[in-house]
């Protein structure tokens, strides 16, 4: 070996890459999640204008957004893309709100239809619409009914903070009292009222209309961007009340705004559609283990719960002809909350 070889030039080492951290790879994964559910929830928005009774190709739901006095027009805007919208707005709208309560409860049961905001909702709809006789909107009877019950709960529930199993069992017990005042309503109305209001209290997406969608859709985007602003507090309260004081933030005053923004969320979309099952209930803890992350991922969720309900929808509409979402729902969530009573019965 000649001098020159062996004073050759010097070795060239490849730097083996930095190893990613675990709080890059949960960003990734979160990342991936919520893109996977977007184009879930793309698709199924199409699917879900597309199909029904009356088949339409891509080209013919874009035609009929053009030709504007044709049957198609009529059947894609004014019936299936409001119930369509509905659906992904509502389901959003109650995922969040669970995510909001599961996260303040530190507890998987902590839904608004669990602890009774839902039914107390449900209530107010029914005192403005049978009892007031429509003097009072029923969308402004479920907001009312649904933060009464949310105070109420509260209250009942306070003893020096919030501990999260005493706020889900008061809650129960109250939820259970309003089934029977809202039992009692509908008994003592008329009989074409009364059937109505059953019905509508299943929880339905068919009766949605751009007259009640447009305005819930405005509030609900109101309600997103104060969840947005208020996000990172929720967050710190996630840690534990003392680790949130020690980063300065004002624990009750954060704890009611959130709750009012969840109580918010959840009453609009009954207000519109009826009380519907287990989408807050289900939506965040699925995000949860899909995204594998600490805590409840907001915007994981809202995707989810959009997705969820509108393949509830859809499998009513399609597979289960004058079935009201609602029923779909509470069937589907019944297994997993069985299956969460016992993971958590195990636990203890």
């Amino acid at each position: 070996m000649s001098a020159a070889t062996s004073a050759g030039a010097p070795e060239t080492t490849t730097a083996s890459p930095a190893p990613v951290s675990a709080r890059e790879r949960m960003r990734r994964r979160r990342r991936t999640v919520v893109l996977v559910l977007s184009v879930l929830l793309v698709v199924g928005f199409v699917l879900a204008i597309c199909l029904g009774r009356y088949v339409l190709t891509p080209a013919e739901v874009v035609e009929a957004f053009v030709k504007l006095e044709s049957f198609d027009h009529q059947v894609v805007v004014e019936w299936r893309l409001p119930r369509t919208l509905a659906a992904i707005a509502f389901g959003g709208a109650l995922a969040a709100s669970g995510a909001i309560f599961q996260t303040l409860s530190r507890n998987p049961l902590g839904s608004p239809d669990v602890i009774g905001f839902s039914t107390g909702a449900y209530t107010g709809a029914l005192i403005a619409g049978i009892v007031l006789g429509n003097a009072v909107p029923v969308e402004l009877g479920a907001l009312v009914g649904g933060f009464v019950t949310a105070a109420v709960v509260y209250l009942l529930a306070y003893r020096r903070g919030i501990d999260g199993f005493r706020l889900i069992i008061v809650g129960v017990a109250v939820s259970g009292i309003l089934s029977a005042v809202n039992v009692w309503i509908r008994l003592r109305a008329k009989a074409e009222v009364a059937m109505a209001a059953g019905a509508w209290g299943a929880g339905s997406l068919s009766l949605v209309d751009w007259a009640r969608l447009v305005p819930a859709m405005i509030v609900i985007a109101i309600l997103g961007v104060a969840l947005i602003v208020l996000a990172p507090r929720l967050r710190q309260l996630e840690l534990g009340d003392d680790a949130a004081k020690a980063h300065g933030v004002r624990v009750e005053p954060s704890r009611l705004a959130l709750v009012a923004v969840g109580v918010a969320l959840a009453a609009i979309a009954t207000a519109v559609t009826g009380p519907i099952a287990f989408i807050a209930l289900a939506a965040p803890q699925i995000a949860a283990r899909l995204t594998r992350g600490p805590g409840i991922p907001l915007i994981p969720a809202a995707l989810l719960g959009a997705v969820l309900l509108l393949a509830a929808d859809q499998l009513a509409q399609n597979a289960l002809p004058g079935v009201p979402v609602g029923v779909v729902t509470v069937c589907v969530g019944g297994g997993y909350l069985i299956w969460l009573l016992v993971r958590e019965a195990r636990r203890r």
